[in-house]
């Protein structure tokens, strides 16, 4: 988690006023998360941070590459993605630290001097995988492998072709009600 610090913006010596900030975001960012969805990945993220007297409003410009896996020929490919999101960061009294967060709103204490945006660029980053993932559609001008495409056609078709002399005489009787 050492390498996770680089991710950290020391805010509490900058002036009022907007901030830029740069970050890599490759393959050894996504080996600190063990149960990661992307494990590769080439991207850059433009953080802009605009600092007021009790808040923070931080947002995010995310582009590159993830590579995904292909769920219909197990192909891996690197797919684009540029995004953008915000948060915004409160602070407040120790007392009233209560360390609940909602979905656009983090709330710091007073004291805390730096953001930890690590897991937050970890989030939106895989929330930006698609469910279905798919080659010719989330990749830039490639297919399906057509040998894999071939095969598991080629599957399809033999298991269609079962007789019924290959059933099991104790499953014939589902068969009948399929067929009705």
């Amino acid at each position: 988690m050492n390498y996770l610090k680089q991710y950290r913006i020391p805010f509490s010596g900058l002036a009022a006023g907007n901030h830029d900030f740069e970050f890599e975001i490759g393959d050894k960012f996504f080996d600190c998360y063990e149960h990661s969805l992307v494990k590769k990945g080439n991207l850059n993220a433009q953080v802009s941070l605009q600092k007021q007297e009790t808040m923070l409003i931080v947002t995010f410009h995310i582009q590159g590459t993830i590579q995904l896996t292909c769920d219909v020929c197990l192909n891996d490919f690197d797919s684009p993605t540029d995004f953008e999101e915000r948060v915004i960061v409160k602070f407040v009294q120790e007392e009233w630290a209560d360390d609940s967060e909602d979905d656009d709103v983090i709330v710091l204490k007073k004291t805390d001097y730096e953001l930890d945006i690590a897991t937050l660029l970890y989030d939106y980053i895989n929330v930006r995988v698609p469910y279905y993932t798919k080659c010719s559609e989330q990749g830039l001008n490639i297919t399906c492998d057509p040998e894999m495409l071939a095969r598991i056609s080629n599957e399809e078709q033999q298991s269609s072709e079962i007789t019924e002399e290959t059933i099991d005489p104790r499953w014939a009787a589902l068969m009948n009600i399929k067929n009705n």
